[in-house]
């Protein structure tokens, strides 16, 4: 749901001529929100470019445009991004190259956007190479996550997943062991071996991880929760493990 304090002219363009040109123009578009119903010709050719640049869109009721703008959208309303997208594929053979440790993230459905920019801005700090979010189903990387960050989004590469699945059995087949956080493991997160290549998956503190990622985890591990409350805020575990690694390759270094 969008609010009057939340809109930001900077943050999206609208109609379909304007799109169509950002779209020409390079311009690093997140999603493009599409009025269900025909449209023209000129709808067509928007539509065309869509599916050639393979720009995340999605068909909404034109209330739902209404309610980020009034102006005359045409039912078509694009969202920039602040951010250039990696391709995981491509990105991580380079991290390879660089003789570095690979160390990445991955967050499953992690929606909210200040969770992800403190997220960011904690990778950033640790060292981590990339970030690994779904095309659906994550936080929207706006202005509000670029400043949680601190300015870190512009500094970690994000790559962006078509299917998160398949991206796990990339880095898999890629050599780097995958470590799952869930509080149904009986296995502390201190007790794993993070020094090796590593990806690290977080999912949200409403929904967890799903279960078809889960299973392609090599190691499942959870965070002591002494207390009443059942979970830590996503963003601090997501500390909490990735420093872990950081103390690990810093003792065998």
């Amino acid at each position: 749901m969008y609010n009057k304090a939340q809109k930001n002219t900077d943050d999206f363009i609208f109609g379909i001529r304007a799109v169509i040109e950002a779209i020409d123009s390079g311009k690093e578009i997140d999603k493009i929100l599409l009025k269900k119903g025909p449209g023209g010709d000129l709808f067509k050719e928007l539509f065309e470019k869509i599916r050639e640049h393979q720009i995340p869109f999605q068909y909404v009721p034109q209330e739902k445009i209404n309610r980020i703008t009034r102006k005359n959208h045409q039912g078509v309303l694009a969202f920039i991004s602040p951010v250039t997208f990696y391709e995981l594929e491509n990105f991580l053979p380079q991290v390879f190259e660089a003789g570095k440790n690979p160390l990445i993230l991955v967050l499953d459905q992690v929606t909210d956007v200040r969770n992800f920019g403190a997220i960011v801005r904690t990778a950033e700090c640790a060292g981590v190479d990339a970030i690994v979010i779904p095309e659906r189903g994550a936080a929207r990387i706006n202005a509000d996550a670029v400043k949680t960050s601190a300015g870190a989004l512009h500094l970690v590469p994000v790559c962006r997943s078509k299917d998160l699945k398949k991206s796990l059995v990339f880095l898999k087949e890629s050599g780097l062991k995958i470590a799952a956080a869930t509080e149904k493991s009986p296995d502390n997160y201190t007790q794993a071996d993070f020094t090796g290549p590593l990806a690290i998956v977080m999912g949200s503190e409403e929904k967890g991880i799903d279960q078809q990622i889960l299973k392609l985890a090599d190691t499942q591990l959870q965070i002591p929760i002494l207390g009443k409350i059942e979970s830590l805020n996503v963003s601090v575990a997501a500390g909490l493990l990735v420093y872990e690694a950081v103390r690990q390759r810093l003792a065998h270094s």
